[in-house]
């Protein structure tokens, strides 16, 4: 009879990086509902494209929702594939970390909105979190909380990637 082969045990990063590959892709998804559903839905502060066309006519309306549509599609994609991911990795792996596994929920929470709010605020221009009055002091302040949940998911991370190999 054989002996099976092992294999060197994995490394703790290399361990987790299924995990955090789901939560940062996750994190990505429920980042854009968030946005979605708060923003564009609830306060309605903005739409998709609403610096491009307004959507105060029926084809600047129609052309909004078309963008919010997609946007919320490509959400909705991100999340399906961030439950596939983490339903492979809870087979992979033996123990879940919840920690590892909200960390790289805010690192993509965080990261998404601070990539979005950069390109689609800053430099594309079609829409800003809040138009009119103090449009700056929204997209910073979109920008700076994004940041310091991103970090603050990197500091989780760090922190107990340190406590396992203490």
């Amino acid at each position: 009879m054989t002996q099976p082969v092992r294999l060197s045990p994995p490394t703790p990063a290399s361990n987790r990086r299924p995990l955090m590959t789901a939560g940062i892709v996750l994190g990505i998804g429920q980042a854009g509902f968030f946005d979605g559903i708060i923003f564009h839905q609830l306060l309605q502060w903005h739409h998709m494209f609403s610096n491009v066309k307004s959507d105060t006519t029926l084809a600047g309306l129609e052309l909004n929702t078309l963008g919010d549509g997609l946007f919320h599609l490509f959400d909705w994609l991100m999340t399906l594939l961030g439950i596939f991911l983490l339903w492979r990795a809870a087979q992979q792996l033996q123990v879940l970390s919840a920690s590892t596994f909200i960390a790289a929920l805010m690192i993509g929470f965080g990261g998404f909105n601070c990539l979005e709010g950069l390109i689609d605020h800053q430099l594309l221009g079609i829409h800003h979190v809040r138009s009119g009055a103090y449009t700056l002091i929204y997209d910073l302040a979109y920008l700076g909380i994004s940041g310091v949940i991103a970090i603050a998911g990197w500091v989780i991370l760090q922190s107990s990637q340190n406590a396992k190999s203490v």
